[in-house]
């Protein structure tokens, strides 16, 4: 039975406008906001039931149109877009920056070690196989062998690169040195995304207008602000800069361009643009969503 909400509201996107850079930043701030790492089950539970209700035309009476969007934002944070499952805790967008400012932290806190660096690249790399793991494509899956492969590769490079840096720069002055979590983090970040994500295109040509939806890693870094009187607060002031830092450029940062685009068939594939032929013949240009 419909209630005094209308039914007609479109939250199968977002609630503001996408494009402007301001619409982005709004959504984006929702999207990524930290606090709904702290929902229970039944928070969680009862915005998926009352999305899922509405969109199949039951309305909760007394609802609001923005208790609605609300419930969408909170919906959207924790269930897969695409197959329903609730994600795994620290693969959700709502994750990052919790979890990045932990990782990053502690990587440019612990770098002077060659043991630490190996660890904390390691958890790093771990965490954003978690992270492609938990936003892959629901039509179409990554196997266990795609993400073992991509995992080994991605924590290798980053290993790798990590410690030539950190030898390049032994014998340089130590102003120098610190900058080397800065290089490190983000050439490791630079390796990852490729690595991780090295199947992508072949597992998404099928759907040239449907993508998966994938976070941007956003290593935000900040090397001057130790302090060094008092060693004992290098790892929580680093964390808390990193952290603070994250808050705003996470959004704000994926708010820079649309997340959805489009692309003129002829300028695809030979192959792709067969596919859409046969399939479509009428269609010219093909939708897709660039992710995070």
């Amino acid at each position: 039975m419909a209630g005094e909400l209308p039914l007609n509201i479109n939250i199968k996107e977002p609630r503001w406008d996408q494009g402007t850079f301001m619409g982005r930043a709004q959504h984006f701030f929702m999207v990524t906001d930290p606090r709904n790492v702290l929902l229970s089950g039944e928070v969680l539970e009862d915005a998926r039931v009352t999305v899922e209700n509405y969109r199949l035309g039951v309305v909760k009476k007394g609802l609001t149109e923005d208790q609605l969007w609300r419930a969408k934002y909170i919906y959207d944070s924790a269930f897969h877009p695409d197959t329903g499952e609730k994600m795994l805790l620290i693969g959700r967008m709502s994750a990052q920056v919790p979890m990045n400012m932990t990782i990053t932290g502690c990587m440019l806190t612990f770098y002077r070690t060659t043991p630490a660096v190996v660890f904390w690249q390691w958890v790093n790399q771990s965490f954003n196989a978690i992270v492609n793991y938990t936003n892959r494509s629901g039509d179409a899956p990554i196997t266990v062998n795609q993400l073992g492969a991509a995992y080994v590769s991605a924590t290798t490079g980053a290993v790798v690169t990590a410690l030539g840096l950190k030898s390049l720069t032994k014998h340089l002055p130590a102003i120098i040195g610190r900058f080397v979590p800065f290089a490190a983090v983000a050439a490791a970040n630079c390796i990852n995304i490729p690595f991780m994500r090295q199947s992508y295109p072949s597992r998404h040509h099928e759907h040239p207008g449907k993508e998966g939806f994938y976070e941007g890693e956003f290593k935000i870094v900040s090397t001057f602000f130790t302090p060094a009187r008092f060693p004992v607060l290098n790892a929580p002031v680093q964390v808390g800069l990193v952290g603070l830092c994250l808050v705003f450029a996470t959004p704000l940062c994926c708010a820079l361009f649309p997340q959805k685009s489009s692309m003129k068939v002829s300028s695809l594939e030979p192959e792709l643009q067969e596919e859409i032929r046969k399939s479509s013949p009428h269609t010219t240009t093909v939708y897709f969503n660039k992710g995070l």
